[in-house]
C-alpha cells in the first residue's frame, strides 16, 4: 500500500519499481485523496486505485491525509492477503525489497519489520549530499537488535497481528503511521525488527530550504509521538556540539592538549559516517554516495542534528505537503 499526493520526483519510476517486485503473489494499492493527486501516468497498469475522499477519516478534521489514504487501502485490501505492507512514493525500493520484509515479519515475537531510506544524491547539490549524510546517521541505528521505531516508508506487519492490536482504530485522529505503530508494536512486548534487504533507496534532490524544514518537520514529529527520544537527542546534541567550541576555546588560552580529545571526537564521527556509506553501497549494490564526502560533512551534519532539535523545541504545527496540523499525542487537528 502506497499512498500518493502529488508529484515526487521520479514518482513514475518509483511506482513502477513496485509493481515489479520479485515475489511470487502480491497487490499494489495505489491509495490517494481524490484523482488530482494523482499525476497523469505515474501509476502502473497493474496497480489498483483506492481514493479516500468519501471516506469520513478524509473529513473529520484529525486524520492526517497519509493515514485517510492507508485506511481507504486497508479497508479495499483482498482478504487473502496475510501481510500488510506500507511503503513511500518518493522512494524506490529494489526488487528483493518485499521478500526481505515480508520474511523478517513472520517470525513469532516480531510485531513489525522496518527497512529505512538512503538518499542517493546522484544529481544533487550540497543540500542533498547534506541531507543523505544527515539521514545515513539515523540508518546506522538500526542493527540486529530490537528497533527503537520504524519508518513508514517501508513496514510490514502480519495482517493477524495487525488487527489484533488494533492499528487502524490508532491511526484515526492521527498524522504519523509509523510512530504510532511502533507504540502499539512496543505496547503488546513485541519487536521491531530491521530488514537490511529493505533498505531503499531514494534519489530526489533538495535545495538548503526545504533540507531545514524537512529536518526540524521530522524532529518535531519525534518531539510529539516520542518525547523521550527527543529529550535524549537534544541533550546529547548539546554535549556533543558545545565540546567543539569549547576545546577550541582551551587550545586558544593556551592548552593546546584540548585539541587532542577534539580529533578523537571528529574522526570517530567521520569514520563511522564513512563506514556507513560503505554498507549502504554495499546493501543496495551501487554507489550510495561518497564515503569521503560523508567523513567530511560529518561535523556540519553534528550542527544540523542540533538545529533540527531546537527549531522543533517550541509549538506544534507541521506543515506536509500543502496542509498544515495542529500536532498532539492523543489527537491532531487540522488547519486548512
Amino acid at each position: 500500500m502506497v499512498p500518493v499526493k502529488g508529484h515526487d520526483e521520479g514518482l513514475r519510476e518509483n511506482l513502477a519499481a513496485l509493481a515489479a517486485l520479485d515475489y511470487p503473489d502480491f497487490e499494489l494499492i495505489v491509495c490517494a485523496r481524490d484523482p488530482a493527486d494523482l499525476p497523469a501516468g505515474a501509476v502502473p497498469a497493474t496497480a489498483r486505485l483506492v481514493y479516500s475522499g468519501a471516506e469520513p477519516c478524509a473529513h473529520d478534521g484529525h486524520t492526517g491525509e497519509k493515514i485517510a489514504n492507508l485506511l481507504a487501502a486497508l479497508a479495499a485490501a483482498r482478504p487473502a492477503s496475510t501481510v500488510f505492507v506500507f511503503a513511500d512514493s518518493d522512494a524506490r525500493p529494489l526488487p528483493h525489497w518485499l521478500r526481505s520484509l515480508a520474511h523478517a515479519a513472520l517470525p513469532s515475537g516480531t510485531g513489525v519489520a522496518t527497512g529505512y531510506r538512503w538518499y542517493i544524491p546522484a544529481q544533487g547539490g550540497l543540500a542533498s549530499h547534506l541531507r543523505s549524510a544527515w539521514n545515513s546517521s539515523i540508518a546506522g541505528s538500526f542493527g540486529p537488535a530490537s528497533g527503537l521505531f520504524c519508518w513508514g516508508g517501508a513496514m510490514a506487519i502480519r495482517r493477524a497481528e495487525f488487527e489484533r492490536r488494533g492499528v487502524a482504530q490508532a491511526w484515526r485522529g492521527q498524522v504519523s503511521d509509523d510512530y504510532v505503530l511502533a507504540d502499539r508494536v512496543r505496547r503488546a512486548g513485541l519487536r521491531i525488527t530491521f530488514a537490511p534487504g529493505a533498505l531503499t533507496p531514494a534519489r530526489d534532490h533538495t535545495g538548503f530550504g526545504e533540507l531545514l524544514a524537512w529536518s526540524a518537520r521530522q524532529m518535531l514529529l519525534t518531539r510529539i509521538y516520542r518525547p523521550e527520544l527527543w529529550t535524549i537527542a537534544l541533550l546529547g546534541h548539546l554535549v556533543y556540539c558545545a565540546a567543539m567550541p569549547a576545546a577550541v576555546l582551551l587550545a586558544v588560552w593556551g592548552h593546546p592538549a584540548a585539541l587532542v580529545p577534539l580529533a578523537l571526537q571528529l574522526g570517530v564521527s567521520m569514520l563511522k559516517a564513512a563506514r556507513r556509506c560503505a554498507w549502504a553501497t554495499a546493501a543496495l549494490d551501487e554507489p550510495a554516495g561518497s564515503p569521503w564526502l560523508h567523513a567530511a560533512l560529518a561535523p556540519t551534519v553534528t550542527w544540523l542534528w542540533l538545529y533540527a532539535l531546537l527549531a522543533s523545541a517550541a509549538g506544534n504545527v507541521l506543515a506536509w505537503r500543502g496542509v498544515r496540523y495542529r500536532l498532539r499525542r492523543t489527537v491532531c487537528d487540522r488547519l486548512n
